[in-house]
């Protein structure tokens, strides 16, 4: 499997966040033809929008950019009991997912 291009990665996490490009694109004051290109690898985002979509998805620049290949999930605010509870199912999920294949 190939890896993602930013542009699908950006395409992904939009829809997973259930925006549309009018919405991200306000999100971090550029205009929707500027996501699009994006998405279609027209273009590349300078430093500045790169960080606001990291921070907007919770994911590294890094992950966005292909340099990091796992996708992270942000804990901030949950306390020990709950992050705990989401080790778990992650755990659970890749045990089910490795009986798949």
């Amino acid at each position: 499997m190939s890896e993602k291009a930013f542009g699908e990665k950006l395409r992904e996490l939009r829809k997973r966040n259930k925006l549309t490009q009018k919405e991200l694109a306000s999100m971090i004051g550029i205009t929707k033809s500027v996501v699009s290109f994006y998405e279609l690898g027209d273009r590349t985002p300078s430093p500045d929008i790169l960080r606001k979509l990291a921070q907007i998805f919770h994911v590294s620049a890094d992950y966005l950019l292909g340099i990091e290949k796992a996708d992270t999930i942000d804990v901030s605010g949950l306390d020990t009991e709950d992050i705990t509870a989401i080790n778990t199912m992650v755990k659970i999920l890749r045990e089910k997912n490795q009986k798949i294949r």
